[in-house]
């Protein structure tokens, strides 16, 4: 679930960003919500990075229907990729962020010594197989090629799905970390690593593809009626949640947010809106 980038242009990418923000102005710096005292100054604006869809559309609903009832300022900060949004909330350039999963953040943390926790889960976006060439799965033959996602939590999802539904065979116990090198069994097919904003991109150079939820939205394509294949909810691991820096937990104003995330209305606004493409999945994330 991670956009990969060239160390280089990561830097490149961050010290933009932290310029942006800076010219923004102070109430747009996390930081400048503390008072002399230390204590938060609720009237602040909350800033949180989301991805556009679904994350940024449940984010602005809050907004624009319930956060005022709160006394809660809250200001949305799209991102496209799945790099930054933790990047800028490690160095406060943003007090959170919301557009991933539990697997993907415990990979991103150990890999970037970065310290993003999650506070609240919010919903899930059911990974898919997808093609513009094929009908149904039964018409997978050898010789096709397959789009995966290339990072590491994303691509064993992918290569889970697709043993699941027996379009492979991966080795016994390497559950979400799998990864092409341990597929047992093609059974003819061929893959093709992308990174996974790019993946729906390819739906027109390939025979079929496995697309995140929230990329699927963005290209047009309905989950719950454009997938050959789909993840089931039920013990899912991969539900979205709200994240902040390690010691912004306790937060008044992410209370605040967390709160609102997991309410009746926000639980209606996903299931009217998306109609089984995201599902939501409030709660506490797995530890």
């Amino acid at each position: 679930m991670r956009k990969n980038i060239k160390l280089t242009a990561l830097a490149a990418s961050a010290t933009a960003l932290a310029l942006g923000l800076t010219a923004c102005g102070s109430s747009s710096d996390p930081s400048s919500a503390k008072t002399d005292g230390g204590k938060t100054d609720e009237s602040k604006p909350l800033v949180i990075a989301a991805s556009p869809s679904p994350h940024a559309d449940i984010l602005n609903f809050v907004k624009d229907k319930l956060a005022a009832k709160e006394g809660l300022a809250l200001e949305v900060k799209e991102f496209t990729d799945y790099v930054l949004p933790n990047t800028a909330t490690e160095q406060g350039q943003v007090a959170g962020n919301y557009f991933q999963h539990k697997p993907y953040l415990d990979d991103f943390n150990k890999k970037n010594n970065t310290h993003v926790v999650p506070v609240v889960n919010v919903h899930l976006e059911p990974l898919g197989l997808y093609s513009k060439k094929i009908k149904a799965i039964g018409d997978i033959k050898a010789g096709q090629t397959i789009a995966v996602p290339n990072d590491t939590t994303n691509e064993g999802r992918a290569l889970q799905l697709l043993a699941a539904n027996n379009l492979i065979t991966l080795k016994e116990g390497v559950g979400t970390s799998a990864k092409l090198s341990d597929i047992t069994d093609k059974k003819g097919l061929e893959f093709k690593e992308l990174e996974a904003a790019t993946v729906p991109r390819a739906l027109n150079d390939v025979d079929a593809a496995i697309i995140n939820g929230n990329y699927a939205l963005e290209a047009k394509l309905s989950p719950a009626k454009d997938a050959l294949i789909l993840e089931k909810a039920e013990g899912n691991p991969y539900a979205n949640f709200l994240a902040v820096k390690d010691g912004s937990q306790n937060d008044p104003r992410i209370q605040k947010l967390a709160k609102l995330l997991n309410s009746d209305e926000v639980k209606k606004f996903i299931e009217e809106k998306y109609q089984g493409s995201v599902i939501p999945a409030f709660g506490t994330p797995a530890s």
